[in-house]
């Protein structure tokens, strides 16, 4: 019998600046870190198109989406997801490269960030923050033809 499952796809910007990365403090359902600005598709929306949407509602830039740095896969059982889905979840991150093009630094209101910030690179190991994070920034240093980071399955 095949495993009934929920997916998730979405997509993330890492966004560097002068040894800075820009990332959201998420916050939801009792969890919180430091994560890659971006999040979950709309049904039949473009990675692409979800992930200038995203960066722009939780940080108030106008992003250009560059190169594709590589896809994380996460998973998660019926009885550890947050959302209260009865099904395990499989989430797709599609982790792209991404640059300021205009806009101001905002804080998104009624979403599951609460606030946006540039954050020293040297700093970012001393943060509370998700797996996605050290995983994009693996991404964009080794930067895999494939898109699958070595020793992840």
């Amino acid at each position: 019998m095949a495993l009934v499952f929920d997916t998730r796809p979405a997509a993330y910007g890492v966004i560097l600046r002068d040894d800075a990365i820009l990332l959201a403090y998420w916050k939801q359902d009792g969890k919180e870190g430091w994560t890659l600005p971006g999040g979950g598709l709309d049904l039949g929306e473009h990675p692409v198109d979800g992930c200038r949407r995203e960066i722009f509602e939780e940080t108030g830039y106008h992003a250009r989406i560059g190169t594709m740095l590589g896809v994380d896969v996460g998973h998660w059982p019926a009885a550890a997801r947050f959302d209260g889905g009865a099904n395990p979840m499989e989430a797709l991150r599609i982790v792209y490269e991404a640059t300021v093009v205009g806009g101001d630094l905002t804080h998104e209101v009624n979403g599951s960030t609460t606030h946006a910030a540039w954050i020293p690179l040297a700093g970012v190991s001393a943060l509370s923050r998700v797996s996605l994070v050290d995983t994009a920034l693996r991404f964009h240093a080794e930067r895999p033809a494939d898109g699958q980071l070595r020793g992840q399955a």
